[in-house]
């Protein structure tokens, strides 16, 4: 390749390569704020400090529909924005919102996010795209979710284990597996979409 090609790519290259970094970003930052909107559409529940939302179920989406980088690092945007205080998190959660609400009773749930989501996006790419493979990854994220909402919430009350698994998943299986089926069948018709292209 002679020089003066090689000179004339390189902006090009460079071009490609900054609006690749856009497109990414933006992709992250419409995850993030996906979470928060869905985050906001919660139910207190007087039995339990844990509400019901719909927060599992973007970031069970948004795991089986993005890269495994990309999904993980939309949920980390979503914690970063919260630490910050803007209003993403759950308004009827414990805490005052920011870093407190992020470290409160609760705060397990959050954290586990981005493990869970980045976990389902691998799971998900390695078998094929079926609403079968979505279901078994989008559960086992889910698990990943309450796994680390229940050992958050009993290391920071220092309850039973009974009383924590009422408190912190029981009362959510039920609703979790309508979740999963809603992100898996989303899902799936999604990768359905880009194959009939």
């Amino acid at each position: 390749m002679s020089k003066e090609l090689t000179v004339a790519l390189r902006p090009a290259a460079g071009a490609a390569l900054a609006q690749a970094w856009v497109r990414r970003a933006g992709i992250v930052l419409a995850g993030s704020a996906f979470v928060a909107v869905c985050a906001h559409i919660s139910l207190p529940l007087n039995f339990t400090p844990v509400p019901l939302t719909l927060q599992p179920f973007a970031v069970l989406l948004l795991g089986l529909l993005m890269a495994p980088r990309l999904a993980a690092a939309a949920l980390g945007a979503y914690l970063a924005e919260g630490a910050l205080g803007l209003p993403v998190f759950t308004p009827a959660g414990i805490g005052a919102g920011g870093v407190a609400h992020l470290l409160g009773t609760t705060g397990g749930y959050l954290l586990s996010y981005p493990i869970a989501a980045f976990a389902i996006s691998v799971l998900y790419r390695r078998m094929r795209r079926s609403v079968g493979a979505a279901m078994l990854s989008a559960a086992a994220g889910d698990v990943l979710i309450l796994a680390g909402g229940a050992l958050w919430f009993g290391a920071f009350s220092h309850a039973s284990i009974p009383f924590v698994l009422t408190q912190t998943v029981v009362p959510f299986l039920p609703g979790d597996a309508l979740k999963i089926a809603a992100a898996a069948g989303l899902a799936a018709g999604a990768a359905r979409l880009r194959r009939n292209r």
